[in-house]
């Protein structure tokens, strides 16, 4: 039986009247409850009740809200003083300080005071909540709500249940977030739940890379974004953040999964949090941003002639993509059945997509000295950036022809040092093989996986369905080659991906 969403009629509390507190309390009358704000700061309520009128107020002016709806909606909202005036409440959500013991003696005060039927919502982003229901004498009636900043606009709403909570209270919460205009997802009591854990490679496989100097953070973030399709580069995402907040997310996943080296933290952030530089919000962090600082522009190569005989190979998307846009250049070429994964040549050079080796070893391999890969794109036809290397054994002419060539094709070219699977790449098999595992864990479906990195952090595509997309046998083949380079348990293979070859399936099928 399908659980119901909680009637409008009932009415909601939130606890904690911050940023993340006030939206949830505006989505929640703007959905028809009555709301019942309390915040222990002296007059944090009324202020935030204020503050949320005036976002409906402004609603009304550009026409999202008639009058009438605002004013209704303002109406709903009342500020309250005492947990005790909470006894009504079907739903208390609490956007408290992340501490484990400030939630949980909330939780054990309100049960004495409110009905057996009302149900607890933590919006809690790092706590577990088997470990905030382990206070209280009903745990079964907590979960996770948990929102992302700013919650009136982003429509992910995680779902989390702990060991004890009852699959009917999951269920309602799920209901009542869908019935709020949001995209709920189920998800297990773990550490990071979905979001939080599935993001950690974007960070953590761009700070490895610019750890190894392949190449340099405007560079890396401009890669990521042009090519990968992603809003925000890495770099200016944590900056954007605050390296406190990202770093102290990092290493609490990684601390939570026992120093697993997936979760790894990285030195050079532990750096820029010593310094105290947190990113915009200090002034500086990756980048610079007091007055009259200068921000860096990407590096890219200056431009090549084309010269020499082209072929494209293959029918893959990059070569195919390729092909159209070398037609839209003017530039004669010619096609030919692949015969080595390589998608081009011009004169000497060989183009290849990167498997995860460096271009030195995939050389080394092959007997193709004039190796040259480009890094993934999330659509070859409209991207207009990529990242290439070159092997060591590769003569300069033949770096000079394919970087041309790429060039011709509308492409801006930002050569990398030849580290393994260069950014796009070894990024996106990352993502994809943490979401695999959080899959194959019982944390959550594919579905809320994907759903929940497209909606909770805006990635152009759900991290498995990219996978399918590019071919889960190559996200595999990837990650066993970034493993070989490195000799390192961070890129072991999720069972989930394995299997999935070995069926000669797509992991969504």
């Amino acid at each position: 039986m399908t659980q119901q969403a909680l009637p409008s009629s009932k009415t909601i509390a939130v606890v904690g009247t911050g940023a993340m507190g006030a939206g949830i309390a505006q989505i929640a009358a703007a959905a028809g409850h009555p709301v019942k704000l309390l915040d222990a700061r002296p007059d944090a309520a009324v202020r935030a009740v204020a503050g949320i009128r005036a976002q409906f107020s402004k609603m009304a002016e550009k026409g999202k809200l008639t009058a009438e709806a605002a004013q209704a909606a303002g109406d709903r909202l009342q500020a309250v003083a005492q947990l005790s005036d909470l006894a009504d409440c079907a739903l208390v959500v609490e956007a408290i300080v992340e501490n484990l013991e400030a939630k949980q003696k909330l939780y054990a005060d309100l049960e004495a005071i409110v009905g057996t039927d009302c149900i607890f919502g933590t919006n809690t982003s790092s706590i577990s909540v088997t470990a905030i229901g382990a206070a209280l004498k009903h745990p079964e009636r907590l979960a996770g709500l948990h929102f992302f900043n700013p919650a009136p606009l982003m429509a992910l709403v995680e779902i989390v249940s702990g060991l004890a909570t009852d699959q009917a209270v999951a269920d309602t919460l799920f209901t009542t977030a869908a019935a709020w205009g949001k995209t709920p997802v189920h998800a297990k009591s773990t550490p990071g739940f979905i979001v939080n854990r599935v993001a950690r490679p974007y960070y953590a496989e761009a700070l490895r890379i610019a750890q190894e100097g392949a190449a340099d953070y405007a560079t890396i973030d401009a890669v990521l974004r042009e090519a990968g399709g992603f809003r925000m580069g890495p770099f200016e995402l944590m900056d954007m953040i605050g390296h406190d907040v990202n770093f102290a997310v990092t290493n609490s996943v990684w601390c939570a999964f026992y120093n697993d080296q997936r979760f790894l933290p990285s030195l050079i952030q532990q750096e820029l949090v010593d310094a105290g530089f947190y990113g915009k919000k200090t002034g500086r962090g990756f980048y610079d941003y007091r007055d009259g600082a200068v921000r860096p522009t990407a590096q890219s190569e200056t431009a090549q002639i084309p010269a020499g005989k082209i072929t494209v190979f293959g029918e893959s998307t990059a070569a195919d993509a390729l092909a159209d846009r070398l037609e839209h250049s003017g530039l004669s070429f010619s096609r030919a059945p692949d015969t080595d994964g390589r998608i081009a040549e011009i004169g000497r050079a060989a183009i290849f997509v990167t498997d995860g080796r460096s271009a030195t070893q995939r050389a080394s391999e092959t007997g193709v000295a004039n190796t040259v890969l480009i890094d993934l794109a999330l659509d070859y036809a409209k991207a207009t950036r990529l990242a290439i290397a070159a092997a060591e054994q590769c003569e300069p002419a033949a770096i000079s022809a394919a970087t041309g060539l790429l060039q011709a094709a509308g492409f801006a070219i930002s050569r990398f040092l030849d580290v393994p699977g260069l950014a796009v790449m070894r990024t996106v098999a990352m993502l994809a093989n943490e979401a695999a595992d959080a899959v194959n864990q019982g944390v959550c479906s594919e579905a809320a996986a994907d759903s929940a990195m497209r909606l909770g952090v805006n990635y152009p595509c759900g991290p498995l369905a990219w996978a399918d997309a590019v071919g889960v046998t190559t996200i595999r083949n990837v990650l066993a080659n970034l493993g070989n380079s490195y000799g390192e348990d961070r890129y072991r293979i999720s069972p989930l991906i394995q299997r999935a070859v070995f069926a000669g399936r797509n992991i969504h099928d």
